[in-house]
């Protein structure tokens, strides 16, 4: 069985695209750019699976999702991984697929040979932590929004724009252990203004932005 390293899945997503989504967040990455807020996720020999078991966990939700949104970690690092994940979801199902990616897009030519048709939208390019921030589902305005297939044009063109205020939502997460996962694009000092209204309620926020470039993991303690 082809092996997998997933951070986590989640659904639904409704932050990171249209409609009610799936959200696959791939383990490990290799670009780590400063200030990611998904630096739990860069490391790599962790979260390893099989794509019969992601695909078994998303058979329940697919006849619900109207799109797929996956990202990182990097989901390049594991090319034929996602490759093969990707026509596992083709298969199964008729939304939009979004892919996230710190690599530039004329970096990926190679690996997106033989995807074909598999993602409908990709987001490229590394966040930039000083570059503005301004435009719809992309955390640096350097980022840029391919679109791949008419599916993506029909569903994804529209967030060629700036950002508006309703873009700034985050979908939460409870993992097992405490930790809540926050899902969305969010802006320079939203987890600064998280931080000192928590504290302002006598809760302290431990995160891992505090021990390394940012993440989008918060675990909150009374």
């Amino acid at each position: 069985m082809e092996t997998i390293a997933i951070s986590r899945i989640h659904f639904p997503v409704t932050t990171l695209g249209p409609g009610r989504r799936i959200g696959i967040w791939f383990q490990g990455c290799s670009i780590r750019c400063p200030g990611c807020i998904s630096a739990d996720t860069w490391t790599t020999g962790k979260g390893m699976t099989t794509i019969e078991e992601v695909v078994n966990t998303l058979q329940h939700w697919l006849p619900e999702a109207e799109g797929v949104t996956v990202s990182g970690g990097e989901p390049f690092d594991q090319r034929e991984a996602l490759q093969s994940l990707l026509s596992e979801i083709r298969s199964r199902f008729d939304g939009d697929v979004l892919v996230y990616s710190g690599y530039p897009v004329e970096r990926l030519t190679d690996k997106l040979d033989g995807m074909t048709g598999l993602i409908d939208a990709l987001i490229s390019d590394p966040y930039l932590v000083d570059a503005p921030q301004t435009l719809a589902l992309r955390g640096s305005d350097n980022q840029r929004l391919n679109i791949l297939t008419p599916l993506g044009q029909a569903r994804l063109s529209s967030f060629q724009r700036e950002t508006v205020p309703s873009d700034r939502r985050f979908d939460l997460m409870m993992g097992e252990t405490g930790e809540i996962w926050m899902a969305g694009i969010p802006g320079r000092d939203d987890f600064n203004r998280l931080t000192t209204i928590l504290a302002s309620q006598a809760h302290k926020i431990v995160t891992t932005q505090d021990r390394s470039a940012g993440t989008s993991r918060r675990q909150a303690n009374d």
